[in-house]
């Protein structure tokens, strides 16, 4: 009598990294957050679109029109990167560029129709890769971490906290 036996998969198991490294809070943020880009980009890639092209949509759509100066400075990203951005967007007739009336240096942005339609698409993926990646967590979880995430953003990125009284 012959037994045969099928052969189990076993997925390798990986090295666990040093408990120092696990113990600290910023390195687990660091590795979350590598690891919350990657599956960003992996999910944007597949809608020809870049998280850096929804962020511009996003400042647009809440804002309405804006100067690329004030999309730049708003997102804390560099102006002239902005402008290769602004271009392909431009090119997907999601955005529309304009000179200022008051001045003509500068170009006013707004958003499409289109750029709208696509703004609701992109707000749905980013959703959807948000929903998946805090899994683990219940709705009570995910509120806390989203207000302790919000306190830290606020000390270390002013753009991240309340609009102050000008």
């Amino acid at each position: 009598m012959s037994t045969t036996s099928t052969p189990i998969a076993t997925t390798p198991l990986l090295p666990r990294l040093p408990e120092e490294l696990v113990a600290s809070p910023t390195f687990l943020l660091k590795r979350l957050g590598f690891n919350a880009k990657e599956r960003s980009m992996k999910a944007y890639e597949q809608t020809g679109l870049h998280p850096y092209h929804h962020g511009i949509l996003t400042v647009l759509g809440e804002r309405s029109l804006e100067t690329q100066g004030a999309i730049a400075d708003a997102l804390g990203y560099d102006r002239g990167q902005l402008v290769g951005l602004l271009d392909e967007l431009e090119e997907r007739g999601l955005v529309e560029r304009r000179r200022d009336p008051n001045d003509r240096r500068r170009h006013i942005v707004r958003i499409t129709p289109d750029g709208e339609k696509t703004l609701r698409r992109l707000r749905a993926l980013s959703k959807q890769i948000e929903d998946e990646f805090l899994s683990p967590l219940d709705d009570e979880e995910r509120a806390n971490l989203h207000a302790l995430l919000y306190r830290l953003a606020e000390k270390h990125d002013p753009r991240c906290g309340p609009i102050s009284a000008g």
